[in-house]
């Protein structure tokens, strides 16, 4: 204000005056919204005025009176520049008519187009915003389309082939993720997702926790200014059905933001297995069908304090309400004989996550930062099994019961990050990080047959099975780094330090023990150019994977009459050391090839095992054997693979991106004098292509193949699958109307052979065939004009000199 006092001040006139006009495409005489207007004062350069056009093209400004140079300006086109435009009245310059730039069309293409892989100093970033074969499906979609990640029939998210992946949300754990991190995956609305980084080889700066890297998911967030957004529908099969969207409203020093949306997802499975003992056999098929339904909502507001200072506030509810139904088949085969009998367990499930996170964020010269951020969760979790097993050919009785679980989690987390730049080609980093979590858990479980004397066949509480657990974990973390630039060398090295305390009160058996532990991470990442279009990295850095709480629980759960889990209280984390060597090079503007070979040893690596118990059930009057499956300890494990990602772009209309994933993985050690050690050597592969059909139909097709892979207890087969999409953008690219077929065969299925602790077969497929319509509807946002100006990650920022 006092800038413009002055401008006014020194004008001869003491008047302000205002300039008007229209800006649109010559060509198509489309309007142009969102152009930039630039006036510079001839006789005072460094006051510049200026303003943005509306939806139809039009701006009106006001400003001092006098002579400016006039620069009208519009991302893809060449620049009107109107120089000494003499304004000492209200002025318009009509209807401004600006060119399509072919010079720097295609680089700009490469930016709205959102290149599906983007490659950095130690990370790479997916754009979901052109990826069809997610419209209206759910986060864990968009991650099984990642190169280098893959999402197993069960919901289980891998990172070349590891299965320890930590997941973050906007650079930091989040409540949308919940207790059931696989469940939760599959309810988030895909369209709320920007992007996602995947980070192979993590600084000092990011969690420890992880060994095969991070997974972090950044939200949509728009800087435009004035009202705008997207609305997304869906309906698909098995009564699959929602609605999403963003809204973002710029104004001022305000920023205001929302994502989410109500879905529903339906889903059938299957699964089979059969084991041979030597007293006969065992078949038990399951089917099952799921109904996935909530409301998730993120929701914020952002204040600029000034061009380099901002507060953010935001909160993050979720609230879902599923229904799954299982009917389980048991063949049993003794002799002549056969028996069948059923077991079906209809179950409900209620979750609700509030969270609340306050951030300050300072910036100043070269990219110095300082962000400070306070979040604070509260996860609850009920969920309810009626259970009733009943033979079909006997006159045994129906045996009930019933399983109630309530989970409530609470979380404060702290985080502080300060960089400091040194000089203009290194910087320092250092920060704190701290993670308090307490987690209590109730299973209680009520059946007719905890007492043979209780001939009604009451439901009672069965002490032996229901038990609580108090689960605490504090972790805190201090980092520092330091990188730098030395002509085409680049190099990051940082340590981290990481207490923890856990601590674990059984409650029902009036059990307490508690541990902590202190561990350093170093990390090491270096980057050199060759040259213009090849650069080569290498990366080091020690991980750690902690047991959560429901590995730890030593009381039993359920999954059938024979076959239950039950959590290891003596489990101790597992270290690890990897190196991973990359090779980069943009062949072209149309190819790119990056590729890496990673090594990486993990110490008292965690295995789920099946062991038997001891005990026997009885299943239609004949006795049978109960094993447990529990996570154990083993030694170590060596793993060592080659991965590639292809990007070619043939033609404008075609894009094609491969990934190739080739790894072995050598585990050994013995846990109650059982040999568990396999040698397992397994690949993956996926293929994206999208080509765009005549009247502007976008057709996207992508194919996926996981190799067979063993361990010390079965071997599981190569599993096949496939995926179409097609999308029509209407409406001048304001809406978008898109088809997808997810398993378009019904392929996806994996199949096992066991060996021990008995030999059989099974078979799983969570989700059968699915076809989903979706239809997208954008308000006052380009589908190809937005653009970033500031980093949302929360996390590493890029650092090349």
């Amino acid at each position: 204000m006092l800038f413009t006092i002055s401008l006014q001040a020194q004008s001869p006139q003491g008047k302000e005056i205002t300039l008007s006009g229209t800006v649109q495409d010559k060509e198509g005489a489309i309007p142009l919204e969102y152009a930039t207007i630039t006036l510079i004062n001839k006789s005072n350069p460094e006051a510049v005025n200026g303003g943005i056009t509306t939806i139809d093209g039009s701006f009106s400004i006001k400003t001092p009176a006098g002579v400016y140079d006039i620069k009208i300006e519009y991302i893809s086109f060449q620049p009107v520049i109107l120089k000494e435009q003499k304004l000492f009245k209200d002025t318009s310059l009509g209807t401004i008519n600006l060119e399509i730039d072919a010079a720097t069309l295609e680089e700009v293409t490469v930016i709205a187009e959102k290149t599906t892989v983007e490659y950095k100093l130690d990370k790479q970033i997916y754009n979901i915003g052109k990826d069809l074969t997610v419209r209206g499906a759910s986060v864990s979609d968009v991650l099984d389309n990642v190169p280098s990640v893959t999402v197993d029939v069960e919901g289980n998210v891998a990172l070349r082939g590891n299965s320890d992946v930590r997941i973050l949300i906007n650079g930091k754990p989040s409540g949308l993720i919940g207790l059931s991190g696989t469940d939760a995956l599959r309810q988030l609305p895909a369209e709320s997702i920007e992007r996602v980084e995947v980070i192979t080889s993590p600084s000092a700066r990011y969690d420890a926790e992880g060994s095969a890297g991070i997974l972090n998911i950044i939200l949509r967030r728009s800087k435009l200014q004035g009202l705008n957004g997207a609305i997304t529908a869906n309906i698909g099969n098995f009564d699959t059905r929602g609605i999403s969207g963003n809204v973002n409203y710029r104004t001022g020093d305000f920023n205001i933001f929302a994502t989410g949306g109500y879905n529903i997802r339906g889903s059938e499975g299957n699964t089979f297995t059969s084991r041979i003992e030597t007293d006969g056999s065992l078949i038990e098929d399951r089917e099952f069908t799921r109904e996935r339904g909530g409301l998730t909502a993120n929701f914020g507001v952002e204040y600029y304090i000034d061009d380099n200072t901002s507060i953010t506030a935001s909160a993050v509810v979720r609230d879902s309400d599923n229904e799954n139904e299982s009917l389980n088949i048991i063949t049993q085969t003794s002799g002549n004989d056969v028996f069948l009998s059923q077991r079906f367990a209809p179950e409900t499930e209620q979750d609700l996550t509030s969270q609340f996170s306050l951030n300050f964020d300072k910036k100043w010269e070269n990219d110095g930062n300082l962000s400070i951020e306070f979040q604070y969760e509260n996860s609850e979790e009920t969920e309810f099994v009626d259970i009733r097993n009943s033979s079909l050919n006997t006159g045994t009785p129906t045996e009930l019961e019933t399983n109630e679980t309530i989970e409530d989690q609470k979380r404060f987390f702290a985080q502080v990050d300060f960089v400091q730049p040194l000089g203009d080609n290194a910087r320092f980093e250092a920060g704190y990080r701290g993670n308090i979590r307490d987690l209590d858990t109730d299973f209680i479980v009520f059946d007719n047959t905890v007492d043979e004397d209780n001939i009604n066949g009451e439901l009672l509480l069965n002490t032996d099975l229901t038990n609580s657990l108090i689960f605490k974990e504090n972790i805190h973390a201090l980092y520092t780094q330091y990188g730098s630039k030395i002509n085409k060398f680049n190099f990051l090295l940082g340590l981290r330090m990481e207490y923890t305390d856990i601590e674990i009160d059984q409650q029902t058996v009036s059990d307490f023990n508690s541990r902590d532990f202190t561990n350093f991470f170093p990390t090491v990442n270096l980057n050199y150019e060759l040259n213009e279009k090849e650069t080569v990295s290498f990366g080091y850095n020690r991980r750690i994977r902690r047991p959560r709480g429901f590995f730890l629980n030593p009381f039993p759960s359920r999954t059938s009459a024979t076959t239950f889990f039950q959590g290891n209280p003596n489990l101790n984390p597992s270290l690890s050391n990897g190196v991973d060597l990359g090779y980069l090079n943009k062949i072209s503007k149309s190819l790119t090839l990056n590729g890496s070979i990673f090594f990486r040893r993990t110490e008292d690596t965690f295995q789920f095992v099946f062991l038997e118990t001891g005990d026997t059930t009885i299943v239609n009057g004949e006795e049978e054997a109960v094993l447990t499956r529990t996570p154990v300890n083993l030694s170590r494990n060596d793993r060592i693979g080659a991965e590639a990602t292809l990007t070619y772009s043939p033609t404008k209309k075609w894009r094609i991106n491969a990934n190739v994933n080739v790894f072995n993985s050598e585990t050994s050690g013995e846990f109650e004098s059982i040999d568990f050690g396999a040698s397992n050597f397994t690949w993956t592969a996926r293929l994206n292509n999208k080509y765009t059909l005549p009247w502007r139909i976008d057709w996207q097709t992508r194919v996926n193949y996981r190799g067979p892979s063993v361990n010390a207890q079965s071997e599981n087969e190569g599993i096949f699958s496939a995926d179409f999409a097609f999308s029509k953008d209407l409406f001048n690219d304001r809406a978008s109307l898109a088809l997808n077929i997810r398993d378009i065969f019904n392929s996806r299925v994996r199949r096992s052979t066991v060996n021990f602790p008995f030999p059989g077969e099974s078979e799983f497929q969570f989700r059968e065939r699915s076809i989903n319509l979706s239809f997208t509807y954008r308000f006052n946002q380009q589908k190809k004009r937005e653009r970033s100006n500031r980093d949302f990650g929360g996390g590493e920022e890029d650092f090349e000199g």
